[in-house]
């Protein structure tokens, strides 16, 4: 992979940090919502996301909010959000930085 698509790829992972669920204090990446993100050679970006529960009230807000957010990076063309439940969403994911604030650690 080129510099250019690491130096995007950082700008989305910064972008994602600036995500949050209403209901958590703590941003989607270290939730661990964040599955993957793929960026094309045309600056066009993939992203596999999931939610804490499949009947999450806020899935509509969450995910205009990555694709917009994404979008205002100026190298980006495309954002396309994927909402997967495949693997399911567990606490294990959270970053160790998430699971202190919620007090799981």
């Amino acid at each position: 992979m080129n510099e250019e698509l690491l130096k995007i790829e950082e700008n989305i992972v910064r972008m994602l940090k600036t995500v949050y669920d209403p209901e958590i204090p703590v941003n989607i990446y270290d939730l661990g919502l964040i599955y993957n993100v793929e960026v094309d050679d045309d600056k066009n970006v993939f992203i596999d996301m999931t939610l804490t529960a499949p009947n999450c009230p806020a899935a509509d807000f969450i995910m205009e909010d990555v694709r917009l957010k994404v979008e205002s990076i100026p190298e980006v063309k495309n954002v396309v959000v994927n909402l997967v439940f495949e693997p399911m969403w567990g606490k294990d994911m959270m970053s160790e930085e998430a699971k202190l604030e919620l007090g799981f650690l």
